[in-house]
């Protein structure tokens, strides 16, 4: 059975939708995937992240592997069991963070050697190790070691980079066998356009049942991450689900969907939420100005998530400024609502042919008046 079925393909366009199968079920794409790091999205329980209508998170290897201990969550029967969530997980190799959050941290062919920023103690990311750890966590779709090229980088060490990831690949898949989990491959190549176009070739090469972007949108301008996503896009095959990695402000959203992205996550809305910022149609909203303290209107007009239902503007900015918990559940909440409804039209309109025209749209309405440019 296949993995992934493009159910509309536009005819004017690289965007589409389809259907991902994973041992939980199936997520509709195009899918925006809130981050979990450590098993939990930050302030919501998992029958909040459920009632927004959320078929797929993302989990981190690298937290759950230093806290509580992948053997933990093995022993708890999985990840799913250990956090009470029955639907669709994809947890990332936690490369990225070996390499960024460790104050001591090394390369080689073999993988990454690093220092936990919980206690100093010193570890081994091995391609085979990380698949050990999420067949621990019982995911459903492994994200293999990679590296992550920083920007910016000299040509030579991004062809360096590439070359181990397209290796650690071949072993991870080696590592994973035959398997329930799903196994996505990683396109690297730095901002080098032709390294990015090979690095799709030899990774799509040794088959991967997903691919995955990484190494964008961490720094760079805007209009450099969308052309390094063209050329890691020319060679891509149609019938495997295609996965940004790291990306999840709305109009960004709407750009890589533009280019045929089919999944992507990103800390952005759940970060900034607890940061008193919050999305509406008109743009971001900084909860916490003086001009909401009388604002008896809900976040958003257009919205119907739970704070807009229930509570309002004035509300939400004194729970901010009071310190109070609940203001970041309720400003999670309306975040992920809000993402989760464009993704819904956004399906909706490319099923009807106007996604064009929903796109201009909605950038046209959303950048009028902004509290932030994304």
């Amino acid at each position: 059975m296949a993995i992934f079925e493009t159910t509309c393909q536009s005819s004017s366009g690289r965007e589409r939708t389809g259907i991902l199968t994973t041992a939980h079920g199936t997520v509709r794409t195009p899918v925006f995937m809130p981050v979990g790091t450590q098993a939990t999205i930050k302030g919501l329980t998992p029958e909040q992240v459920a009632e927004i209508g959320f078929e797929i998170i993302l989990s981190n290897t690298y937290h759950l592997y230093l806290q509580p201990g992948d053997d933990v969550v093995r022993e708890a029967g999985g990840l799913h069991r250990f956090m009470h969530w029955d639907r669709s997980i994809l947890t990332d190799s936690g490369g990225f963070q070996a390499m960024s959050l460790s104050r001591i941290s090394k390369k080689s062919d073999e993988g990454i050697e690093f220092q936990s920023f919980i206690d100093g103690s010193r570890h081994m990311f091995t391609p085979e190790g990380v698949v050990a750890i999420q067949k621990n966590l019982d995911s459903d779709v492994v994200m293999p070691l990679d590296i992550c090229t920083q920007y910016p980088s000299e040509r030579a060490v991004a062809e360096k980079d590439l070359a181990r990831t397209v290796s650690w690949f071949g072993r991870a898949k080696k590592a994973i066998g035959e398997s329930h989990q799903l196994l996505f491959g990683i396109t690297q190549g730095g901002f080098y356009g032709d390294l990015r176009e090979e690095s799709t070739e030899r990774i799509m090469e040794l088959e991967p049942q997903g691919f995955a972007i990484g190494g964008l949108s961490i720094g760079e301008e805007r209009q450099l991450t969308m052309d390094m996503l063209d050329h890691s896009l020319l060679h891509a095959p149609d019938d495997r689900p295609r996965y940004f990695m790291g990306l999840g402000d709305p109009i960004g959203i709407l750009e890589i969907i533009s280019r045929g992205v089919d999944m992507f996550d990103c800390v952005l809305p759940t970060r900034v939420a607890r940061n008193q910022m919050v999305f509406t149609r008109g743009g971001v909203v900084k909860i916490s100005k003086k001009i909401y303290e009388r604002d008896f209107r809900p976040i958003d007009e257009d919205c119907s998530c739970y704070m807009c239902r229930n509570y309002t503007r004035a509300y939400l900015r004194h729970l901010f400024k009071a310190n109070e918990m609940l203001a970041g559940t309720l400003a999670t909440i309306h975040n992920l609502q809000f993402l989760q409804t464009m993704i819904g039209e956004i399906r909706d309109a490319i099923a009807a042919g106007t996604f064009g025209e929903y796109k201009r749209a909605f950038i046209e309405r959303y950048t009028a008046s902004s509290d932030r440019a994304w």
